[in-house]
């Protein structure tokens, strides 16, 4: 692409991004805190993505898509998973009407343009693999009708990291089906002192004003995939994932002749899915997106990647008995590649 060219688009880039900013101010009125979270949800969004949120009870994660949705105009829904769930319970199901003698769909709570899927874990393998199919599908089938979701479509899963009892783990490949991993802390001393400030009162019913709609968001989609990204980043990105996979480092680029990547085969049992390459080029353009830019620069290859790969990669016992987690990982591949 032409410098002019990249001009050009640069500056219809910026036109149309420019419902981001008023959407952050008006999140940032209610939301304290949580930042990464909100930005990730905005990429998640411009991207077609969807989350898993690995965090402790009451770190604001229902009040933060829910706010995004009033803040789009669009429609929620939480839904909290237990063990007695069933698909039915998340996609829909038919009613028979005795007057009319007929069957209708009544459509369930994932048909949203936000889902809240809250402690995932907690409900079996068949109605986790109903959700994840309404992710990837983009559809739902019920009694032999086939069902489109909204659009926009997101779904952020949640997982509570302490209570493991009477949980059942998602299963590697269906983990894979999420563009991020996140890990949410809890707020500084200072962002919980507003929030007690914000949130300390019994009446007290914060709700967004509509500042953008959903219509902004399909067209930020559109300009999303013109967003401009060199060959080289792209090698970059390939590099990166290359470097998660045990043996196949003689893959590697030219240009990463010199990282010093060994010992980190016996820390790795799998590495990343070519799912992890689409999402760090899809990811980075949303992310140049967000900040007006019409090109991708290999910072934002780097400030995504952890939450990218970080469910993408299964570590070896090696790894386990020298307290290595995948965040330790990443960092080392990183750190040691050569950056465009």
């Amino acid at each position: 692409m032409q410098q002019n060219e990249i001009q050009e688009l640069q500056g219809k880039i910026r036109e149309v991004s420019a419902f981001i900013q008023p959407l952050k101010t008006e999140i940032g009125r209610i939301l304290v805190g949580q930042e990464k979270l909100v930005n990730r949800l905005f990429l998640s969004l411009i991207a077609d993505g969807h989350i898993l949120l690995e965090g402790v009870p009451g770190l604001a994660k229902t009040l933060a898509v829910k706010t995004i949705a009033q803040a789009l105009n669009g429609s929620f829904s939480r839904v909290q998973f237990t063990p007695d769930l069933l698909p039915a319970d998340i996609v829909g199901t038919t009613v028979y009407n005795p007057q009319e003698h007929s069957f209708s769909v009544k459509k369930g709570p994932v048909f949203a343009n936000i889902v809240l899927a809250d402690e995932i874990n907690r409900a079996p393998a068949k109605v986790q693999s109903a959700l994840l199919e309404c992710m990837q599908e983009k559809q739902v089938t019920i009694s032999g009708q086939t069902h489109p979701m909204p659009h926009p479509f997101l779904v952020m899963a949640t997982q509570n990291p302490i209570e493991q009892e009477g949980t059942y783990p998602l299963p590697e490949a269906q983990v894979d089906r999420f563009m991020f991993k996140l890990k949410i802390d809890y707020p500084t001393r200072d962002e919980e002192r507003l929030v007690v400030q914000r949130m300390a009162h019994p009446e007290m019913k914060l709700r967004a004003l509509s500042v953008a709609t959903l219509a902004d968001i399909e067209k930020a989609r559109e300009w999303v995939d013109k967003v401009y990204i060199d060959e080289k980043i792209v090698e970059y990105i390939l590099d990166i994932t290359v470097a998660t996979r045990p043996g196949r480092r003689a893959e590697l680029s030219s240009r990463q002749t010199e990282a010093k990547l060994e010992g980190l085969e016996t820390f790795i049992e799998y590495g990343a899915s070519p799912r992890a390459s689409i999402y760090l080029a899809l990811a980075s353009k949303a992310a140049a997106f967000l900040e007006g830019r019409a090109y991708v620069v290999p910072q934002d290859v780097k400030n995504i990647a952890p939450d990218i790969l970080r469910h993408r990669i299964l570590l070896s016992y090696e790894a386990e008995a020298e307290s290595l987690g995948p965040d330790d990982i990443i960092k080392r591949i990183l750190d040691e590649l050569r950056t465009p």
